[in-house]
């Protein structure tokens, strides 16, 4: 049976509103990109880990990231992977360092042995208590990321990195509060900050504009998350305070046991999160990998990072 279309369709379609297409990218240099890993806990995982670093590295990015665990509960794991990407590949790494469960002088000698290792680049972080407990300074230890920053500086002449929330950290005072501490961070000498994942690119520009107009000058790097098993990402945003949009709900329902159309589906929301990103001037990009690097890699090529060829 052949159905009539209706009257007037044509109609409505000339007179919407044109949308101007993404500018494009000729002639532009591509974006600096970095990654995060976490450290594995298995044989298994670490063959993954390792797999995922093989491949991302052909895209030459910045810098790459390993985790440090609730509590500090992967501090040697995440020590071991740290010195093995110095050892074997051509990366330049940066460790997560954290406040919780140790003295200043423990946190100090941590990294001096990175120091002394090679690794000149730190991500330093307040940290996350374990078990989901409530957060408490350790006793003789660094209270906040922006001691841990300043006692870094003291040490060597660290690459520091620190973290950003566009959607403000969820125990924060308040947006103004938590845009302070920041700057407290930035200011006790770290370079650059990277923002927890978000979705919405208009709260990240907005966030922009508000650090601008509180005096940060230091890049804050969007932090991107290619997001294909949704339940775990939408538990995992509830955690960290970030907003998942309704739209993005929509598109993964009904698809739990559609491994491959998740992954479509993820491929082509972050290509446009990215695509509209890069429209707006950002020209560095920080991805979450979970230790996947496919996704990462596609939407990469999708900004215009190319593989280093032999």
């Amino acid at each position: 049976m052949i159905h009539s279309p209706h009257p007037a369709t044509l109609q409505r379609w000339a007179a919407g509103a044109r949308i101007a297409p993404l500018p494009a990218r000729e002639g532009a240099a591509p974006p600096a990109i970095s990654f995060e890993f976490f450290p594995p806990k298995t044989p298994a995982l670490e063959a993954q880990l390792w797999a995922c670093i093989e491949r991302l590295a052909t895209l030459r990015p910045q810098f790459v990231s390993v985790t440090y665990g609730a509590g500090g509960s992967t501090q040697e794991r995440t020590h071991a992977t740290v010195l093995r990407i110095v050892k074997e590949t051509s990366l330049t790494p940066a460790a997560h360092l954290t406040c919780v469960g140790a003295t200043r002088e423990e946190v100090d000698e941590v990294a001096r042995r990175y120091w002394a290792a090679g690794v000149k680049h730190i991500v330093a972080l307040r940290g996350d208590a374990p078990n989901g407990e409530a957060y408490t300074p350790h006793p003789g230890g660094y209270a906040f990321a922006s001691d841990l920053v300043a006692g870094l500086r003291r040490i060597a002449d660290f690459e520091i990195t620190v973290a950003a929330y566009p959607e403000v950290h969820p125990q924060a005072l308040s947006p103004q509060a938590d845009l302070d501490n920041l700057k407290r961070k930035l200011d006790a000498g770290a370079t650059r900050a990277i923002t927890q994942v978000f979705f919405n690119n208009d709260i990240y520009l907005n966030f922009l504009d508000k650090a601008l107009a509180a005096g940060i000058t230091a890049p804050i790097v969007p932090g991107i998350m290619p997001v294909s098993n949704f339940k775990q990402a939408a538990s995992f945003c509830a955690a960290c305070g970030t907003s998942v949009p309704k739209w993005m709900a929509a598109l993964f329902e009904g698809l739990d046991d559609d491994i491959e159309t998740r992954r479509m589906v993820a491929a082509a929301t972050t290509a446009e999160q990215v695509r509209i990103l890069q429209a707006n001037g950002i020209d560095e990009f920080h991805f979450y990998t979970l230790n996947r690097p496919d996704l990462v890699y596609a939407i990469a090529r999708i900004l215009g990072v190319k593989p280093l060829t032999a």
